[in-house]
């Protein structure tokens, strides 16, 4: 039976669940009540903590039991305005309450009765009382409202983010394909990554293409068709901070090791096999450190202009000059940059490559990528790099191919020599007189190349 002053209590909750909702995580909130008095007070935070764990009802009990001295509640009460999942039914019986009240019910993952019944699991070796439906049409209502404004907009922009309107990327040349968003990878937090995704699931190759600073996905436009025409699967990510994905407002948002947390995410999410990295730039400095975690994904490497920054070898001249050019000119002209290196570009392809960035606060990746590769030994991302570059050197079992910009002012063929003689089984560069930095730009020849160099 309920007591009398349950729906008080439950308010409290409701309370808790708003904070939640505000905060772009699902509203549900939880009290725990005892003595006639709230000890402790939880709201979902998965998205905001990392954490799959932090449900309401968890964060509560975590909270109570801080409180007390105690991981037994007894005399307690807890109130939720969901019915609770088996998880946190499960630690509900562990913590002994009294009492669970808990508001609506939840038809998919409800462990109260709606799905399974943990409470009146007779093998269980401790009763608590349940009580639902307490101020159930309130706390269904906010649910349902906060579940309409996601479908109408599944990815909300974050309010310490930028996100470039679509109309930028309107009748760019030689960019046909349509965008794919995701925006619940758990090192994501709420942010929309785009990528491209094309061809069959199932292809007998996956070229995973990583662009660098200050480039984007539209890099490998080239590329795209002919690995397609050979019946396989590319996917293009854009990092945040660059291309169609959101666009952080602070520069130290940026770090090495939460883009690479981003991509490894990103490649579990997609289930990518059969892999072939197709990097560049910093795309090499972050993805030549991805088949660390999972080597059995990735088949080959097509690296070009790239490198491994180790902490413990000297940075090339090359690239000390470009990052003293950003810190003196940090908006400087990515039209500008890429006609530059790359004369036999129109205008309207130029101009695309700054279609991300309309203004100076959708650039604040641009200036901080140029400081962010790792210079030292105890800075972030060496010790990932030196970690990849033995697996490279001793453990890589698949095909490489090396290509070098002869152009390149920042790395081209010497730095590629170096890469390649940590690559076990790579035949020398391929070094092309013409390109410049951004290889890629060449790409048809390449990929043509490629194609052959790392059929199955």
């Amino acid at each position: 039976m309920p007591a009398a002053d349950d729906t008080h209590w439950m308010r409290h909750a409701l309370t808790q669940a708003r904070a939640a909702a505000d905060a772009g995580e699902v509203p549900v909130g939880a009290v725990v009540v005892r003595d006639g008095r709230v000890i402790a007070a939880g709201r979902n935070a998965p998205i905001g903590a990392h954490d799959p764990t932090a449900h309401a009802e968890v964060v509560a009990l975590r909270a109570a039991a801080g409180q007390l001295g105690n991981y037994r509640l007894n005399g307690c009460t807890l109130y939720v305005t969901l019915e609770p999942c088996a998880m946190c039914v499960g630690a509900m019986l562990h913590a002994r309450l009294d009492r669970v009240v808990f508001g609506a019910p939840d038809p998919r993952t409800g462990a109260a009765g709606s799905v399974l019944d943990l409470f009146g699991e007779p093998r269980l070796n401790h009763r608590t009382q349940v009580h639902g439906g307490v101020l159930a049409d309130d706390c269904g209502a906010l649910l349902r409202g906060f579940f309409k404004l996601r479908r109408v907009n599944p990815s909300p922009l974050r309010d310490d983010a930028l996100r470039t309107p679509d109309a930028a990327f309107e009748h760019l040349p030689d960019y046909p394909w349509p965008p794919r968003y995701v925006s619940d990878l758990p090192a994501l937090g709420g942010w929309r990554l785009h990528h491209l995704d094309e061809g069959p699931p199932d292809a007998p190759l996956t070229w995973l293409c990583l662009h660098g600073n200050p480039s984007w996905s539209y890099l490998y436009r080239r590329m795209v068709p002919v690995f397609t025409a050979a019946g396989h699967r590319v996917v293009a990510p854009d990092l945040i901070g660059f291309g169609k994905s959101d666009k952080p407002k602070k520069e130290d948002a940026h770090g090495f090791a939460f883009h690479r947390q981003v991509l490894l995410e990103l490649v579990e999410r997609l289930d990518l096999r059969r892999v072939v990295l197709v990097v560049q730039d910093w795309g090499g400095l972050l993805g030549l450190t991805l088949p660390l975690a999972a080597p059995g994904r990735y088949h080959g490497l097509l690296a070009m202009n790239t490198m491994l920054a180790t902490g413990d070898t000297p940075l090339p001249p090359g690239f000390a000059a470009w990052r003293e050019m950003c810190a003196r000119n940090p908006a400087f002209d990515i039209a500008r940059l890429l006609a530059r290196g790359n004369p036999h570009l129109g205008a309207a392809e130029c101009a695309a490559y700054g279609a991300p960035f309309p203004d100076a606060g959708h650039r604040a990746a641009t200036r901080a990528f140029p400081r962010l590769l790792p210079e030292h030994s105890g800075d972030d991302g060496a010790a990932v790099s030196r970690a990849a570059r033995d697996f490279w050197r001793q453990r890589w079992q698949g095909c490489g191919l090396v290509v070098a910009g002869a152009r390149d002012p920042v790395l081209g063929e010497p730095a590629m020599r170096a890469l390649q003689a940590d690559i076990q089984g790579c035949p020398p560069p391929w070094v092309l007189p013409q390109a410049g930095h951004f290889v890629p730009e060449h790409g048809r020849e390449i990929a043509e190349r490629a194609v052959a160099h790392f059929a199955p």
